[in-house]
Formats: C-alpha cells, sequence, structure tokens
C-alpha cells in the first residue's frame, strides 16, 4: 500500500528536530521511497539547556522528567504539523517520532532498558494523524540493544549488493552496519563522534559555543598522544557487537577524567578526540575488509573528521550516503519513517543479528489521530531491498 509517512528524529546532540516525509511503497520484495524533502526546526535554547541537564551524571527528578516528556512531545507535534502542511501539503498518512532519547541503559553486555521522551499524544492532536512510537523497547524485550536502529535502512539500501560496504552514522555516537564474512547483517555503536566533540567546546567556553564548527579547533591542534592512548583503553571499544552505548557513558565528566592533569589547550584536545573517531572508524574498515565506506550524519560537516577518516580508513573509498538517493542530514528521519511504514504493514523492522535479539520485532505503539484507526492489510514478503526514487 502507498503511504505518505513524515518521519522524526531528534539525535544525541538535541540541536534540531528533523522531520522528513517520503512516499513509501512495497512491491515485491522491493520497497520504493519517493522523498518529498526535510523540514527542520532549532530546538529552543532553554529546552536544550534542561535536556542536557537532566542527562547522566547529572541527577534529575521525575517532575521534570514528566514536564520534559510534555515539552518535547508539543514541539514534536509543532514540528511534524508544520512538516505536514509544507512537505505534503496536509496529506500525511502516518507520522513516526523517535522521540528525544534521555537515557539507554546497558550493564556489561546487555542492554536493560531505554527511554525516549516526547509524548506521541501531542502529535497525533496537533496533526490529526495517526503516530507511531516508542521504537526500540521491543527489540529489547527479545534480548536486543534496539540499536542501532539504522542497520535496517542500511541492509536494504546501502548493503544490497556484493560490494564489501560498510554504513557509518557520525551523530552524537557512531554506529556502523556491515556484513560479515558469512553475509550476516552486523550493526553496533562504534563509540563516540559528535558527543565528545560537542561537550569539550561547550565546556572550554561556558556554552559560547556548541560544537567544532567545521572543524576548525582540530584541524589547528596537535593530537596528543598519551591522551589518546588513555581514550583508546576505553573497555567498551574491545566488547564485541552487537553492543550499544550513548551519553551516559561519553560525557564532559568522561573527557575531563580523561584528561586529568595533561597540560593541552582546547585545539589540541580536539584534535585527539577527532582523533579517536577518525581511528575507531578505520578499525572498524579494516576488521570487515571494506571497499567502500558510505557516510552520513551531522559529522559529515566537519571537514578535518572526514578527511582523517579517509586518511586512516585508505584504501576504503568514502562515499556520501547522496550517492544513495538521501540526504546525510535526513537519513535517520528517514529511517524512522520506513520503520514506521514497516510496522504498519506488519513486517519486522529490527534485523536480529544486527541488534543481538532472538529474533526480529515489529516495532512502535501506535496512537491514534483524529479518525479511527485503519491499518493496511499486512504484507506477506519480507522487502530485501530499497530503491531511492
Amino acid at each position: 500500500m502507498d503511504l505518505t509517512v513524515i518521519g522524526m528524529m531528534c539525535g544525541t546532540s538535541y540541536d534540531a528536530v528533523d522531520a522528513a516525509a517520503a512516499d513509501f511503497s512495497l512491491t515485491g520484495e522491493e520497497i520504493v521511497c519517493r522523498p518529498r524533502g526535510l523540514y527542520s526546526e532549532p530546538v529552543p535554547d532553554g529546552l536544550r539547556a534542561r535536556i542536557a541537564a537532566a542527562l547522566p551524571p547529572h541527577p534529575t527528578t521525575m517532575e521534570e522528567v514528566c514536564r520534559l516528556d510534555t515539552e518535547l512531545g508539543r514541539l514534536f507535534g509543532s514540528v511534524a504539523a508544520a512538516a505536514n502542511e509544507r512537505l505534503t501539503g496536509g496529506g500525511a498518512d502516518l507520522i513516526v517520532s523517535h522521540g528525544q532519547t534521555v537515557f539507554h541503559w546497558v550493564e556489561g553486555t546487555h542492554a536493560l532498558g531505554t527511554l525516549q521522551l516526547g509524548a506521541a499524544a501531542w502529535i497525533a492532536e496537533a496533526t490529526g494523524v495517526t503516530t507511531v512510537s516508542d521504537l526500540r523497547t521491543r527489540d529489547l524485550t527479545r534480548g536486543g540493544h534496539g540499536a542501532p536502529l539504522a542497520s535496517t535502512l542500511d541492509a536494504l539500501l546501502v548493503l544490497s549488493d556484493e560490494v564489501r560496504r560498510g554504513s557509518l552514522n557520525l551523530g552524537g555516537i557512531a554506529n556502523i552496519t556491515v556484513r560479515d564474512a558469512d553475509g550476516n547483517v552486523i550493526a553496533y555503536d562504534l563509540g563516540p563522534a559528535n558527543a565528545l566533540m560537542d561537550s569539550a567546546v561547550t565546556d572550554a567556553t561556558a556554552g559560547a559555543e556548541r560544537m567544532d564548527a567545521g572543524g576548525a579547533r582540530a584541524a589547528r591542534g596537535t593530537v596528543h598522544a598519551e591522551l589518546l592512548d588513555r581514550l583508546l583503553a576505553e573497555p567498551y571499544y574491545r566488547a564485541a557487537p552487537p553492543k550499544s552505548t550513548g551519553k551516559e557513558l561519553f560525557h564532559a565528566d568522561y573527557v575531563r577524567a580523561a584528561v586529568g592533569g595533561l597540560d593541552l589547550g582546547t585545539d589540541d584536545l580536539l584534535a585527539t578526540l577527532t582523533e579517536l573517531t577518525a581511528r575507531l572508524v578505520a578499525d572498524a574498515c579494516r576488521a570487515y575488509a571494506l571497499a567502500e565506506l558510505v557516510v552520513a550524519g551531522g559529522g559529515v560537516r566537519n571537514p578535518t573528521l572526514m578527511r582523517r577518516i579517509a586518511e586512516l580508513s585508505a584504501p576504503v573509498r568514502v562515499r556520501p550516503i547522496e550517492d544513495f538517493g538521501l540526504s546525510a542530514q535526513a537519513k535517520e528521519a528517514y529511517l524512522f519513517g520506513l520503520l514506521g511504514y514497516l510496522s504498519v504493514h506488519g513486517l519486522e523492522g529490527t534485523i536480529a543479528s544486527a541488534t543481538g535479539a532472538r529474533t526480529g520485532s515489529i516495532l512502535g505503539s501506535l496512537t491514534p489521530g483524529a479518525t479511527p484507526l485503519r491499518l493496511p492489510e499486512p504484507a506477506t514478503v519480507r522487502p530485501r531491498r530499497m530503491c531511492v526514487k
């Protein structure tokens, strides 16, 4: 069934809410995605500061969690309504909201819980459109990490031919999807990308700056070998996939503890954190003998990071996700649109080998819009590829 779907994402940098609209259709084993565009709104500074203040290792209260859940829901509802009007002329059939991750509970090699705020009822009320939310929990109930969910889109779009290719997303956390020697889809969080860089800049400038814009600081700095060795000693990097992580581990205090008594300036710190992410990516490229690496996420706007990834990963060919028809900024929003489309057709949105679950899962919870809930007839064939037109 053809559906016009709006997928929504606010990532671990919580700087903007992205809403991407697309027409999805399913014919046999192929999903066709026809993008309609991206609408994005910045998260207001006050709300952004409150999200940061509620994240680990900071304490918070249930009152503040309740307030954030409501205020984020209202923000997502406003963005969804604007996207529906501007991108589809009010014609969306389905809205899919990832919400704002505030905690991902991992102990050892197991993910035990995850929490995304932004109550879906506010979206359904603001738009009158059926809304899918809570897209990670079902996978956790089956032993999975609920992440990286990008593996589903990656497998259908990027890894669907015989090229030894990986798909990398550089958000707050870097995650990668590859195939192992047996052709199984493997996906996991590599470690920090923008999360530590952003926190270091925010810390150094007392909040006057929030990121290393254009990688300028890292480009001026020099990698501090001792600090890099300390960072690379993190046990998480030696754990076997599937695995997931987040700002519960990689936050400002983590950087401060690693720096300790070392004497280095902000630019050198940024150069070292940038090198850390590039090393983690390059190590994965070698481990899976990749020929190509397809990159998306906010990190693509950091030329210093992209240059070091290309240099350390050589001779791997580094390509933008735009080569496959999606924009780097909008990829995750389109991902959640795809997952919602699969869910309402009764199709699994996860790949068990990627998340570590016992089986794949139909994802999400449904909140009806202004009219009675009517779902499409269940699909009978699981798609094997996605085409973007």
